[in-house]
C-alpha cells in the first residue's frame, strides 16, 4: 500500500493544488512555474513510492504540501499587481530586499525538507545518546543539500525559461541563508522532541 488511509486527504489536497495552479500558470503563460509544477509532481511521486519504506509522518507530508502551495502561490498570485514572491513582508534592510515572501517560503520549505531528510535518515542513524552536535551537523547539512538542489533547479529554470523572476547572486545567497535558518529551526524542533518527529 503506497498510502495510509490518513494520508489520502494529503494526496487529494496536493492533486487539487497542482491542477488549479497548473491551469493558472498555463493561462498566465508562466513557463517558469510550469517547470516547477513538474518538479513538484516528481517529488510527490518520489514520496509516494518511498512512503512504505520511510513511513513519513503525516505532519511532514502536510508541511511539504504547505510548502508546495506557498511556492506556487508565490509564482502565480499578484496581490495589488505585484508578484507575491516579490512582496516584502517586513522591511529589515534597505541594502537588501529582506524580509520577502520568498525568504519566508525558503525558511518554511527547507525547514520541512530538513524534517523530511531526518525521517529518511533516522532509521539508519545510531541512537543519539548525547551526540546532538554530530546529529545536528548531519541533519542541517542534509536540509541544505536539498536547498542546493533547489538553487540548481532555479538555475535550470533560468536556462529553459529565460523570462524568470529568479534573481541573481544576491537572491541566491539570501535563499541559502533562509534555507539555513529553516534547517536550524527544524533541528531545534527535532532536539526539543528528543529525536521524535
Amino acid at each position: 500500500m503506497l498510502l495510509k488511509k490518513s494520508q489520502f486527504p494529503i494526496l487529494i489536497v496536493n492533486v487539487l493544488a497542482i491542477l488549479i495552479f497548473s491551469l493558472l500558470f498555463i493561462k498566465q503563460k508562466n513557463y517558469e512555474f510550469i517547470i516547477y509544477v513538474g518538479v513538484i509532481v516528481f517529488f510527490l511521486l518520489l514520496i509516494l513510492f518511498t512512503n512504505s519504506r520511510v513511513n513519513y509522518p503525516n505532519s511532514i507530508l502536510w508541511g511539504l504540501t504547505l510548502w508546495a502551495v506557498l511556492h506556487m502561490s508565490g509564482g502565480g498570485l499578484y496581490p495589488g499587481g505585484t508578484r507575491l514572491y516579490e512582496i516584502i513582508l517586513i522591511p529589515i534592510s534597505t541594502a537588501y530586499e529582506v524580509f520577502k515572501y520568498d525568504q519566508f517560503v525558503h525558511i518554511i520549505g527547507f525547514g520541512v525538507a530538513t524534517l523530511a531528510m531526518y525521517a529518511v535518515l533516522k532509521p539508519k542513524l545510531k541512537p543519539i545518546h548525547g551526540k546532538w552536535v554530530a546529529l545536528g551537523i548531519i541533519i542541517v547539512m542534509a536540509g541544505l543539500g536539498v536547498g542546493a538542489l533547489n538553487e540548481m533547479l532555479e538555475f535550470l529554470a533560468t536556462i529553459l525559461a529565460p523570462e524568470t523572476g529568479v534573481g541573481g547572486y544576491v537572491n541566491t545567497s539570501l535563499d541559502i541563508v533562509a534555507d539555513l535558518i529553516g534547517a536550524l529551526l527544524a533541528f531545534a524542533y527535532i532536539r526539543l522532541r528528543k529525536g521524535e518527529i
